[in-house]
């Protein structure tokens, strides 16, 4: 196999999913690698926190490509995120509702979800079956890997060949379409007012982020129903750190505590990096942008421009959460994983008002609690980033987080008496936080899904910007753990085919 090229010096600003797989890409095709990591870890988003002996899982719910049947399954073990020593938990029911005392459930697998509802309520049998059919469009879809025009790829085999789209995964892909366009525009409430059977509308409606699309939903469980979707064993931070392990593994470099001050341009080309609140210059002949694009601006002395950037500033909405947690000294193992339930007392936060909670009990899972203890983790949606900004200025900030706290533990031990007087740990991440440690646009996990969103890929370099590459999730909405994961390939290729380099892919 030839050799790829003269080891061009790359740096990679951020260490998130993105970061750590646009250097273990750059390093495999034979560049000379480091990452600029802000934060003391690696993972970004993808992340979890230790407070008391609890583990609170900040990221990761579910991963994309965790069935070997999937194309993606085999990009995560080239990137070491996975292997065969990690285990998936495909927890059943996905999310389960009570409406006076019965249980409604949807399941992972569409057949019984649709039996289950079905039974609960035969008036509903039409809205039942198109709901479940919507679910079954995803069955079949095989999330394509593909390959940009130009460059040549060959695989560590030293196999040369190019991914294109199939005929079969483009059809695949096109009642998926359908539901996405058609349902981006109904949200999750107005969707429950199409079912007769109150339980079931209670469900739909207690959903968290009730006024966005319930499209995000269908696809959630379209992505489960195919047996994909599985939870890795320890969650975000072994996820990332076997990706770290790879990558320094492969000779890169990760300078932690390290914080991208500005790319430096001559003659419309990247010469390097200067480093935030220092002298320190790092010269490189290629800079990959994997913290966030929304952001992206900070980077240069002239913010770039380019119409797809226009765009998707201008449309772009976050999903932000605030996100509690809770250590408590009862054993929940006989508490579902995923329970929705509603308030009698709604939880105010903002200009938002919560009438329902989903809660994500990790009692069953000892990485996240010591014996006979348990963990439950509770988002609240919504764009609450203004908000907590305001009370971290005037000074109420850490009173706020006090009081949503005891709201939420008022609210579970409503439905979960066992844990009164419990609650050993009540952590708190606002916006604030998500933005603080991990560089995210106001703090925002995703991408929300409006009737203005295009699910497609948007350019990863800017002309007049030689040698600069944009990547991570925000590059394709509503983005995600494998999104950051392929628009770090779809970079590294651009880099390859720019200086003639061979990019060295998955088998």
């Amino acid at each position: 196999m030839e050799r790829f090229n003269l080891k061009q010096k790359v740096i990679v600003i951020g260490g998130g999913i993105a970061g750590l797989s646009a250097g273990i890409f750059a390093q495999k095709c034979g560049f000379d690698t480091t990452i600029l990591e802000s934060h003391n870890i690696a993972g970004g988003i993808c992340t979890s926190w230790k407070r008391k002996g609890y583990l609170f899982e900040g990221g990761m719910h579910w991963l994309a490509g965790s069935s070997e049947k999937q194309p993606m399954n085999k990009l995560w073990r080239y990137v070491g995120a996975i292997d065969d020593s990690v285990k998936f938990s495909y927890f059943e029911p996905f999310v389960e509702y009570r409406h006076e005392g019965i249980p409604i459930r949807i399941y992972r697998d569409v057949d019984t979800t649709e039996r289950h509802l079905l039974e609960l309520s035969p008036a509903d049998a039409k809205e039942i079956k198109i709901f479940c059919n919507n679910i079954r469009s995803f069955k079949n879809l095989v999330d394509p890997i593909t390959d940009i025009k130009g460059v040549k790829v060959v695989t560590s085999g030293g196999i040369y060949r190019k991914n294109r789209m199939s005929l079969s995964a483009l059809f695949s892909m096109m009642p998926v379409m359908k539901v996405m366009i058609g349902y981006s525009k109904v949200s999750v409430g107005q969707y429950a007012d199409r079912f007769k059977h109150e339980g079931i509308r209670g469900l739909f409606r207690a959903l968290p982020g009730n006024e966005q699309g319930v499209a995000m939903f269908i696809m959630t469980m379209g992505a489960l129903s195919r047996k994909d979707g599985g939870f890795p064993e320890g969650g975000s931070l072994p996820f990332a750190g076997r990706m770290v392990k790879t990558f320094t593994a492969s000779g890169g470099e990760i300078l932690y505590n390290t914080r991208a001050g500005r790319v430096v341009m001559k003659n419309g080309k990247t010469v390097g990096v200067k480093i935030e609140g220092s002298d320190t210059f790092i010269s490189a002949d290629a800079v990959i942008i994997t913290s966030d694009t929304m952001a992206s601006g900070r980077f240069f002395d002239t913010p770039p421009k380019a119409p797809w950037l226009d765009q998707m500033r201008k449309i772009t909405e976050p999903t932000t959460v605030t996100f509690v947690s809770l250590g408590i000294n009862a054993d929940l193992k006989h508490y579902p994983k995923g329970m929705l339930i509603t308030l009698k007392n709604p939880i105010k936060l903002s200009t938002f008002t919560y009438n329902s909670l989903l809660l994500s009990s990790y009692a069953a899972d000892p990485h996240y609690s010591p014996e006979g203890k348990s963990v439950i983790t509770v988002q609240l949606p919504g764009d609450s980033y203004d908000y907590w900004e305001k009370l971290k200025d005037n000074g109420q900030y850490a009173a706020e987080k006090q009081r949503v706290g005891n709201d939420v533990i008022a609210a579970i031990t409503k439905h979960i008496p066992e844990m009164e007087g419990k609650v050993e740990v009540c952590d708190v991440a606002t916006p604030l936080t998500y933005e603080r440690y991990c560089g995210n646009w106001k703090g925002s996990w995703m991408t929300a899904i409006t009737p203005n969103t295009k699910f497609k890929p948007y350019p990863a370099a800017i002309k007049g910007l030689g040698g600069v590459y944009f990547a991570g999730q925000r590059m394709l909405p509503p983005g995600g753990i494998p999104t950051a994961m392929m628009t770090a390939r779809t970079a590294v290729q651009h880099l390859c085919r720019d200086t003639g380099a061979v990019f060295v892919c998955e088998e």
